[in-house]
């Protein structure tokens, strides 16, 4: 109840005197008491009862108001019986702490005032009971009929809380996604994951240029070992905030999207052993028609359950094959992260575990977007935001095949992710991806070269001027790499450094006696190059 409850009711009779404007403070229970400190007894939202019995004179009423602020009393009420009226010392100290002050008549008694607040009290407890009862009886009820979108949309509607599930990589699972940006997803789970890698106890609480949101985690069971593939309920509003009743709520909700997290991968344990059996079949080389027939199972059982009309493996107009590695990850968690993250752009992918990494086979995307967008291009931007997640020590490097026109071409195009994923392992990041554009130039030769001969190779060219660099700040490694991208332009290369042609040919002169090389040959040209592209 609140306090202007007190007066509209009419029972019992009591005279507002000061703080009007606070009559809306929820009362939660009462305390009598004649104290000149009673602060160590207040919880906060207690109705005060005082028969003003502390009170020798004004000062005392400005510390008796004091404390009670303090300590998060939302009223205070005067009984007139044993000292007369409420002196004017009293009324000022409440206003000027804005303590609504009310002043009980000489015929009514304090317990007659503690009974009818603790029947409404009770009454508002019971009728609140009831309707979380009646709410949870409607989100279950939802989430067995529409999912979590009705779930979501039952929320937003009767409490007004705004919520989305949010895979790892931002996409929207559930909720008005009309309402969440891209950049904000983007943002939000970034938030989450870096949480996350610290071991930070949730709600983890992320702030956006439009407001502040809470995130909890989602894992599809106690035993999952994979946070990095953690669906996200992202709340608008600091959960921490919230009376402990809403709080559970978004903690219930949190369950009920793992819960349902848990249902739906428990639904992919039959893809799973297809896409494992099609691995096995590509690694002992199997006659194209029993690859085909598996690829066709996959489509029939997405059809099952996202549509009809399976597609044949030559209504197919090409398939990709993406090869994947986890480093300072659990096993199994790349497979889980690549489920999530291709699971929003088809539902014809099949993702095979190979230990610390996976194996991918999916429809390569057409549309005029795929031809502006190479698919390892777009792959990287997916998976861009898991680097938030990953600590020193994990990385996830990608390799992408070209297309494969028919089924009997994926055994070549896994050998060609494989060997796309090794030059992204020789990359510095902790998400890299490559793609076959990549595996017909110098990087393919580069990735081939065992890592101690590659770091010698470097040190022998590049040692020397970066150690002068460091030295002297004279930013040498920045002009050869500029040098050489201008094909040894003088012009040029001064030009987008913004120096003097004399400026640039004294650095190149000191590149030139530090290292012993001929910047004019294209020999040392090409083995500064390739020293560079190792950094």
């Amino acid at each position: 109840m609140r306090v202007r409850d007190l007066l509209a009711l009419g029972a019992p009779r009591l005279r507002l005197l000061a703080a009007e404007e606070e009559l809306d403070r929820q009362v939660g229970g009462v305390m009598t008491t004649d104290l000149q400190d009673p602060g160590r007894y207040l919880h906060g939202g207690e109705l005060v009862l005082t028969g003003m019995l502390w009170r020798t004179g004004p000062a005392d009423s400005e510390r008796f108001v004091r404390t009670l602020a303090a300590g998060g009393a939302v009223a205070l009420a005067a009984g007139e019986a044993e000292v007369g009226p409420v002196p004017e010392d009293l009324v000022e100290a409440c206003r000027r702490h804005r303590m609504p002050l009310l002043a009980v008549p000489d015929d009514i008694a304090f317990g007659t005032v503690t009974e009818f607040i603790g029947r409404q009290v009770s009454a508002d407890r019971a009728a609140d009971l009831a309707a979380l009862v009646d709410r949870h009886r409607l989100l279950v009820s939802a989430a067995g009929g529409g999912g979590l979108d009705a779930v979501l949309d039952l929320l937003g509607g009767d409490l007004d809380l705004d919520c989305w599930v949010l895979t790892p990589t931002g996409a929207v699972i559930a909720g008005p996604a009309d309402r969440l940006g891209a950049e904000d997803r983007d943002q939000l789970v970034r938030a989450h994951l870096a949480a996350q890698r610290q071991r930070r106890r949730p709600p983890h609480r992320a702030r956006l240029a439009g407001g502040a949101y809470s995130l909890l985690p989602a894992p599809a069971s106690a035993e999952h070992e994979a946070p990095l593939a953690d669906w996200v309920l992202a709340v608008a509003g600091d959960v921490t905030e919230w009376t402990a009743k809403r709080q559970q709520l978004a903690e219930n909700l949190a369950r009920l999207v793992a819960a349902e997290r848990h249902r739906r991968d428990e639904g992919r344990r039959l893809r799973r052993r297809l896409a494992d059996e099609l691995l096995a079949l590509l690694r002992r080389d199997a006659d194209p028609a029993e690859i085909g027939r598996a690829l066709y199972a996959s489509s029939a059982m997405a059809a099952r359950y996202e549509g009809p009309d399976p597609k044949s493996p030559a209504q197919e107009a090409s398939w990709l094959v993406v090869s994947a590695e986890g480093t300072g990850l659990p096993e199994g968690a790349v497979r889980a992260v690549l489920e999530e993250a291709v699971g929003g752009t088809t539902d014809r992918a099949l993702v095979a575990g190979t230990g610390a990494g996976a194996v991918v086979v999916m429809p390569a995307p057409d549309g005029p977007q795929s031809a502006k967008t190479p698919a390892a291009e777009a792959l990287r931007a997916l998976l861009a935001p898991l680097e938030a997640g990953l600590g020193s020590e994990g990385r996830i490097t990608v390799g992408v095949s070209a297309p494969a026109a028919e089924s009997g071409g994926l055994r070549g195009a896994l050998e060609e992710a494989r060997h796309a994923r090794r030059i992204a392992a020789a990359r510095i990041g902790r998400v890299c991806v490559a793609g076959p554009e990549e595996l017909a130039s110098h990087v393919l030769l580069l990735a081939a070269v065992p890592d101690e001969v590659r770091r010698a190779f470097r040190g022998r060219l590049l040692d020397k001027v970066i150690a002068y660099d460091l030295e002297h700040q004279a930013d040498l490694v920045r002009t050869l790499e500029a040098f050489l991208r201008s094909d040894g332009s003088w012009t040029r290369c001064a030009a987008q450094l913004h120096v003097h042609v004399n400026t640039l040919r004294y650095r190149i002169g000191r590149i030139e006696e530090l290292t012993g090389r001929d910047l004019s040959r294209l020999e040392d040209r090409v083995d500064f190059y390739l020293a560079l592209e190792l950094a």
